[in-house]
């Protein structure tokens, strides 16, 4: 069957269509689980407010909202990636990091925050920066979802990492490895628009 009787097939019975507006809107009909939790300043939001019995790790860090956004693994992987190659402190070699502009995923959330305005990058051992839109859009900052080409583990860097390429800032690049990377919390997995 060529390409034109497979798409004729599927419109005459109905099951073309579907895929092909889940595949463009990147839908899916059971979302995994959510890595990425954008509160504050933000559109309407996909989920309701911060549950004290079930979001345990969110109250423990003392998070509140009234509304969120969340983002599962594939809603992240399935936005516009960049790629950057920073030598990482860990083990002083460069790496192949990939995912969306972490203003873009912001910005998905229905956020619109003006270049003073700071966004709180919370981990999930508890480490949050605040770091300025100003900055993050300077750096270029990105959700790396990926590094070495592959899903960043848990127990590792990730599942999600705010990170820039240090090495492209003359005065980042100048600092010691250990200092350059204060912004960049791994295990991302909330962020506050203020």
């Amino acid at each position: 069957m060529n390409k034109r009787e497979f798409i004729r097939a599927g419109l005459a019975a109905g099951t073309l269509l579907p895929a092909v507006a889940n595949a463009k809107t990147g839908s899916t009909t059971r979302p995994g689980p959510a890595l990425l939790t954008i509160t504050g300043a933000i559109g309407a939001g996909n989920r309701g407010p911060l549950d004290p019995a079930l979001d345990q790790m969110m109250k423990k860090q003392g998070v509140k909202f009234d509304k969120a956004h969340t983002f599962d693994f594939a809603a992240l992987a399935a936005m516009p990636a960049v790629a950057i190659r920073p030598t990482l402190e860990y083990d002083s070699k460069p790496h192949a990091l990939r995912g969306p502009l972490l203003l873009d995923v912001v910005k998905a959330a229905g956020a619109r925050p003006q270049d003073n305005a700071k966004l709180l990058l919370r981990a999930v051992d508890g480490y949050a920066v605040a770091v300025t839109v100003a900055d993050l859009k300077k750096h270029r900052f990105i959700v790396a979802t990926h590094l070495d080409e592959r899903p960043i583990p848990l127990g590792g860097l990730g599942p999600l990492w705010a990170v820039y390429d240090a090495d492209r800032f003359p005065d980042m690049a100048a600092r010691p490895l250990n200092e350059r990377f204060g912004w960049c919390p791994w295990g991302l997995y909330h962020i506050e628009v203020q």
